[in-house]
């Protein structure tokens, strides 16, 4: 899928350093925004279907378990500044929920911070590249 049509970009980016220095938690506030965006837009696009089966399909696939195997699929191919902002995002709080997986959480926590980083700092290839591999169809 051509993710140029999914992405918007920041007329102006924050420089990276800028972008590192911003609190954890505005991060992974941008990064779900970005991240829930890719995936109605791949929805859209894949599915086409009336708006409510696109929105259950969309929370399911930005829950914090799909996040987490989402996070999966890329972490190894993680720079270390990007592991670095990754980890500093997950640890942004602590959350307890008798419903949601602490570690899920943690780690889609993580994955939304570095989603917001690329973002603000418009390294947009890069997620494109990251986003495109975290939701790659599954072979069966």
């Amino acid at each position: 899928m051509d993710t140029d049509l999914i992405m918007p970009r920041l007329k102006k980016p924050l420089t990276p350093k800028e972008a590192e220095a911003m609190d954890a938690g505005v991060l992974a506030f941008v990064g779900d925004a970005v991240q829930t965006l890719f995936v109605r837009t791949k929805l859209a696009v894949t599915m086409g279907t009336k708006s409510g089966a696109m929105h259950r399909a969309q929370i399911r696939e930005v829950s914090a378990g799909a996040q987490a195997k989402a996070f999966r699929h890329i972490e190894s191919m993680l720079t270390e500044e990007e592991t670095r902002i990754y980890k500093r995002s997950r640890n942004t709080h602590t959350f307890s929920s008798r419903r949601i997986d602490v570690n899920d959480y943690i780690v889609a926590t993580g994955l939304e911070g570095l989603i917001g980083y690329l973002y603000l700092a418009g390294k947009t290839e890069r997620l494109e590249e990251l986003l495109d591999a975290a939701y790659a169809p599954e072979d069966k």
